[in-house]
């Protein structure tokens, strides 16, 4: 048997690739080395349930004292509004007015820089602070932060059954764990809901207070004057000796609040506590309170106690891995634990966003291995369980590399970047499949006894290149009109147009230039007995 030495000319990309890595030691390296990139990308890669989208706005609260709504309405807001309405990329604007003050909301175009967006805000309300009418106070500028409001972790601290703590000592160790918890790496905020702090209530009773002809304004101006933290005095001497003066602090228990005096009557003053009740407590006027309450049997319906709660939420910072950031903050509370039941404290985490996260991310890896599967099956009765297994690999490698440019460009994991992966899977075998294919029929050709192993798999490569590449491209213009979607559908779907082209290019390069070479490796010609009959 003899094979031709005239070599095949090379026409198109895919041969070329084919050409250069079919024998080159360094195809394998490469191999290894893409794997390994999206296998770390997958691991390091932010993982979040819903992807980021950029939404900035923020409200202009402008106080005018005395002033009416209509007032507000024409000499604040209405101004405000047309002012705003001269910054770029601000798609709604809302005026409220009220009594006392006049508020005005902004929504900039979805996908506007948020940072940017808050900054022209700010310029533009500043830049028109000469044109604000007189007694006006100075504007309140509150830009929406959507990327930290949202927390990731919510932590019910309850009192335990038997526990002697009571809503001010609950808040107090709370609020100490939201001060540990705000250290956490790539944690943003926290918040507590349903809190009680300590203060000291005044009960005003209206008919004394109009027996001695006092008035409320009165009263408030008495405990203001006193309602402060008088802070120590700290000096040198001449000998340059430290000396610290203690003042003792004007309210220490409910008797001194009592002894305020709020006014002069027939030369007597008349003290808080003949007006009014004063109490110590919690802040009665916060109306924001939380109970937890357990079920007497878990197999049953039935509720048991109710307890007084306090809610801590924790969000993140955008851009950061919602698995790690809770993770960190689960394992802070598990070291608390200890110090928790000596308090009789209790917890419940109510809600962990990063654990849905990453259920729903390896959910969908899940069935991403399930199609692959699919895909090497079906292959195994079309072609061949070699030919499949070359497919097969082309898959995890074209994944990684989209996985990798994912996460260069900052993107994070989330359902639907996992879904434009899914969407793609059918598209991305279809270069490896079609080389596969058409390397098979060359080596069951009539004239692959007189070529060369190496040649015939060039030439294989190189012969469907041009229509794979065309077809391939129409595939992509398909998806590229995607990513001028505007509003709130665009940028929820934007990961498809940016990962399904990226994933299609590298079906290209991994088609062209790993199935010649596992090809090399595994595939070989078959043998014809007719023409070794036709020759004798």
């Amino acid at each position: 048997m003899m094979e031709t030495k005239n070599e095949y000319h090379v026409t198109d990309y895919a041969g070329k690739l084919a050409k250069g890595f079919l024998r080159n030691p360094l195809t394998p390296v490469l191999g290894v080395f893409l794997l390994i990139m999206g296998y770390l990308a997958l691991n390091i890669m932010p993982r979040e349930e819903d992807p980021q989208i950029a939404i900035s706005g923020g409200a202009v609260i402008v106080a005018m004292p005395g002033a009416s709504p209509r007032e507000i309405e024409n000499i604040i807001v209405n101004p405000l509004e047309r002012k705003l309405r001269e910054v770029k990329g601000i798609e709604h604007i809302y005026g409220m007015a009220m009594d006392n003050v006049g508020i005005v909301n902004v929504m900039y175009y979805i996908g506007e820089n948020r940072e940017d967006s808050n900054l022209k805000l700010y310029d533009k309300v500043m830049q028109n602070m000469d044109k604000m009418p007189k007694g006006v106070m100075q504007p309140l500028i509150k830009p929406f932060d959507i990327d930290i409001d949202i927390p990731i972790i919510t932590i019910a601290f309850y009192p335990k059954k038997g526990s002697k703590v009571d809503d001010i000592k609950l808040f107090d160790i709370v609020r100490k764990m939201q001060q540990k918890l705000n250290a956490v790496d790539n944690v943003a905020k926290t918040t507590l809901k349903g809190a009680r702090k300590a203060q000291y209530n005044i009960e005003v009773d209206m008919g004394k207070l109009s027996a001695y002809h006092l008035s409320m304004g009165q009263i408030m101006k008495a405990v203001q004057s006193v309602a402060v933290d008088v802070p120590d005095v700290k000096g040198r001497t001449k000998e340059n000796k430290l000396v610290i003066f203690g003042v003792k602090n004007a309210i220490e228990s409910v008797e001194d609040v009592g002894s305020v005096i709020v006014a002069q009557y027939m030369g007597s003053p008349i003290y808080l506590r003949d007006v009014a009740s004063v109490t110590e407590g919690v802040d009665i006027q916060n109306f924001q309170t939380a109970e937890i309450r357990f079920k007497k049997d878990e197999n049953r319906s039935t509720l048991g106690d109710e307890k007084s709660q306090i809610t801590l939420t924790v969000a993140k910072l955008a851009g950061t891995n919602a698995v790690f950031v809770a993770d960190d903050v689960v394992k802070v509370l598990k070291a608390h634990e200890k110090e928790f039941a000596k308090e009789g404290v209790g917890y419940l985490i109510t809600r962990n966003y990063g654990v849905r996260a990453d259920e729903a991310v390896n959910e969908l890896m899940h069935h991403l291995m399930i199609t692959i599967v699919i895909i090497a099956l079906m292959l195994v009765f079309a072609l061949g369980w070699k030919e499949s297994l070359i497919v097969t690999f082309t898959v995890p490698a074209i994944l990684a590399i989209t996985l990798f440019i994912a996460y260069l460009s900052g993107q994070t994991i989330n359902r639907i970047t996992l879904f434009a992966f899914l969407l793609s899977l059918g598209l991305l075998v279809d270069a490896a499949i079609i080389v596969i294919e058409n390397i098979h029929r060359h080596l069951h050709s009539h004239d692959a006894e007189n070529k060369e192993m190496g040649e015939l798999l060039v030439e294989a490569t190189d012969e469907i290149g041009a229509p794979t590449n065309v077809a391939t491209l129409a595939i992509i213009l398909t998806m590229v009109p995607m990513a001028f979607v505007g509003g709130m559908m665009g940028s929820f779907m934007k990961p498809i147009p940016y990962n399904v082209p990226v994933a299609l290019v590298a079906s290209l390069f991994i088609a062209y230039i790993f199935t010649p070479y596992l090809s090399l490796k595994l595939l070989k010609k078959p043998k014809h007995r007719h023409h070794q009959k036709g020759g004798k």
